[in-house]
C-alpha cells in the first residue's frame, strides 16, 4: 500500500486531485521520539502525525480527548479514570489498550526514563489497568496540569514492541505512517489507511518535511515552487517579497516562542540581582525588535506571553533607562562595566538580537563579545547540560513553562525559595482562577529578579501557497498538525 501511495505525483501550486505536500523547516530534528529527547522540531514532524497521546491540545489551545474518549477526575484530586478508544492499531499492527498505555507512561516515568518531561509524571504513585479499556492513574499528590502535560509532544504513547526503534523509525498510531528519513535532507509520511479515528478524514496521501536552513533558500524554494509551505518563516525581512506573489499567502500568528537572554545566576556578575536589573534596563525592546526581526514580535517582561492564562505585562517594571542601569551597575560594584561572552545560537534570530544588544550594552559601559554556539548539539552540550556558559539567548517554546526556573538543574542557575513555593501551590490547587493568581505573582518575582533577560515573542510567520488549507495560523504549541491539510477544490 505505501508504495502506491508514495508515486502520487505533486502538483507545483496545489489543486483538487493533488494530494502531496512539501512542508519546510528550519531545523531538522535530531530523532524522531519526542519522548527521549527536547528539540522541539522532533515533535513538529511527529506530533498528532505520526504520534498520539491519550488526550490533545488543539489550535485554540483546549485539551481534546484523543486515545482517552473520555475520562473523570476523583474529588479529592488524585485518581485519574480515562476510558480508551476501541479498536485502535499501532502502525505495525500492534493493539492499543490500557497494558500498552500503562507501559508506554511507565517507560516515561521510570527511574531510567530519559523522557524530556520526566517531571510531567513525578505526582503518579501508581498506574491500574482494571480491564482493557480503562487506565487509572493515582497520584501522590494533586497536579492540576496534569491533563494539559498529557497532552504534549513528550507524553504521546508509544507501543511496546517498537519504542526502542522509534528514534529513528518511529511507529505510532496517528494519521500518518513514516517512510523514510534521508538525514540532513528530508522525512516522508505516507497517510495511514487504517487510522482508527474515523470521523477524521485525511486530505494529504504523502507529506515530505523539507530541511531549509538558510533562509534565502527559504524563500526560493517557496517561490519556485520546490515547497508548498514553511509554517515557520525564518526571515521576516523577506515576508514583504511575497506580497505580489499569486500563489502564495502569509499568515501571521501566535506562538509561545519567549525569546530571552539566560543568565548564569551562579557566575559573577551575574549573581549580583543589580547586574541583571541593569542589563535589562540597557535593552530597548522596540528597538531590538525592529532590528532583529524586522517589527515582528511582542515584548515581554517575564516569562508568560500574552497567550497564557494569567498573562501580566510587566515590561514596566524594568523598562528602557540607560541612565539608571549605569547607576546600578556603580552601586553593584561595576561603575567601570565589565566582560563578559554571550554563547548565541546561530539562528537568524539569536544572532541579530546579540549583535543589537552587544551595541546597547556598551552604551552603559559593558563589553560583551558573541560566539556563534552551534543549535542544537553544541549549544545543548555547553550551554543547557553543564551551564558552561555566561549569557546565552534562545527562543523557549514550551508554553506556560515557568517552572524552569524552580528547576534545581535548570542552565539558569537560579534559586529563589519564594517561587518555587508559588510554583508548587499552584500546581497543587484545582482552582484555575486561584491558580492563575499564582503564576501572577510568579511572573512578577521573575520580572523584578531578571534570572533571565525577557526581551519578546516571536510571531508565527507562515508563508504558504494559497490553495492549501488547514495549517494552524497560531501555534499554542510547536507543532505542524497535518490532520485537516488539504488543497481547496
Amino acid at each position: 500500500m505505501a508504495a502506491a501511495i508514495l508515486v502520487i505525483p505533486a502538483n507545483a501550486f496545489g489543486g483538487a486531485s493533488d494530494k502531496s505536500l512539501v512542508l519546510g523547516m528550519t531545523i531538522e530534528p535530531t530523532g524522531l521520539d519526542p519522548t527521549i529527547a527536547a528539540p522541539v522540531a522532533i515533535g513538529q514532524v511527529t506530533w498528532q502525525n505520526l504520534f498520539e497521546g491519550l488526550v490533545t491540545i488543539d489550535q485554540d489551545g483546549d485539551i481534546k480527548p484523543q486515545l482517552a474518549k473520555s475520562w473523570s477526575i476523583s474529588s479529592d484530586g488524585l485518581t485519574y479514570t480515562f476510558k480508551l478508544q476501541r479498536d485502535v492499531t499501532f502502525h505495525d499492527g500492534e493493539a492499543f489498550d490500557s497494558a500498552v498505555a500503562k507501559a508506554s507512561l511507565e517507560r516515561a516515568r521510570g527511574a531510567d526514563s530519559v523522557n524530556p518531561q520526566k517531571r510531567f509524571f513525578a505526582s503518579i504513585a501508581g498506574i491500574e489497568t482494571p480491564d482493557a479499556e480503562t487506565l487509572v492513574l493515582k497520584l501522590r499528590e494533586p497536579a492540576g496540569s496534569l491533563l494539559y502535560w498529557l497532552a504534549w509532544p513528550s507524553s504521546v504513547i508509544v507501543g511496546t514492541r517498537s519504542a526502542e526503534s522509534d528514534k529513528t523509525t518511529p511507529v505510532g498510531t496517528g494519521p500518518f505512517r513514516f517512510v523514510r528519513w534521508v538525514k540532513g535532507d528530508k522525512v516522508e509520511l505516507a497517510a495511514n489507511p487504517d487510522y482508527w479515528n474515523k470521523e477524521v478524514s485525511v486530505g494529504l496521501q504523502k507529506v515530505t518535511f523539507r530541511f531549509i536552513s538558510d533562509p534565502q533558500a527559504q524563500a526560493a524554494a517557496l517561490k519556485s515552487g520546490d515547497v508548498d509551505a514553511f509554517p515557520e518563516f525564518a526571515a521576516p525581512e523577506l515576508v514583504g517579497s511575497f506580497k505580489d506573489d499569486p500563489n502564495l499567502t502569509t499568515v501571521i500568528g501566535n506562538t509561545e516562542l519567549k525569546v530571552v537572554a539566560g543568565m548564569n545566576n551562579a557566575r559573577k556578575p551575574f549573581d549580583d540581582k543589580r547586574v541583571r536589573q541593569a542589563l535589562m534596563m540597557a535593552v530597548d525592546r522596540k528597538t531590538l525588535i525592529d532590528g532583529a526581526w524586522s517589527g515582528f514580535g511582542t515584548p515581554i517582561g517575564s516569562h508568560y506571553t500574552p497567550n497564557d492564562r494569567g498573562f501580566v505585562d510587566l515590561t514596566g517594571i524594568h523598562p528602557y533607562d540607560p541612565e539608571k542601569a549605569k547607576a546600578l551597575l556603580a552601586e553593584a560594584g561595576y561603575p567601570d562595566g565589565f566582560t563578559f561572552m554571550m554563547k548565541a545560537p546561530q539562528m537568524a534570530y539569536a544572532s541579530r538580537s546579540a549583535e543589537i544588544m552587544q551595541a546597547m550594552f556598551a552604551e552603559i559601559g559593558v563589553t560583551m563579545t558573541i560566539e556563534t554556539t552551534e543549535f542544537p548539539a553544541k549549544w545543548v552540550q555547553e550551554v543547557f547540560k553543564n551551564a558552561d556558559y555566561d549569557i546565552t539567548i534562545v527562543a523557549h517554546a514550551e508554553p506556560t513553562d515557568i517552572d524552569i526556573y524552580g528547576r534545581d538543574s535548570y542552565y539558569f542557575n537560579y534559586k529563589n525559595p519564594m517561587l518555587n513555593d508559588l510554583i508548587r501551590k499552584a500546581e497543587h490547587t484545582a482552582d484555575p482562577a486561584t491558580r492563575d493568581a499564582l503564576y501572577g505573582e510568579a511572573q512578577k518575582i521573575l520580572a523584578e529578579d531578571v534570572p533571565a533577560l525577557y526581551l519578546f515573542v516571536m510571531p508565527k510567520l507562515g508563508v504558504w501557497k494559497k490553495k492549501l488549507e488547514g495549517l494552524w495560523a497560531n501555534e499554542p504549541i510547536p507543532s505542524n498538525v497535518l490532520t485537516n491539510v488539504h488543497w481547496k477544490e
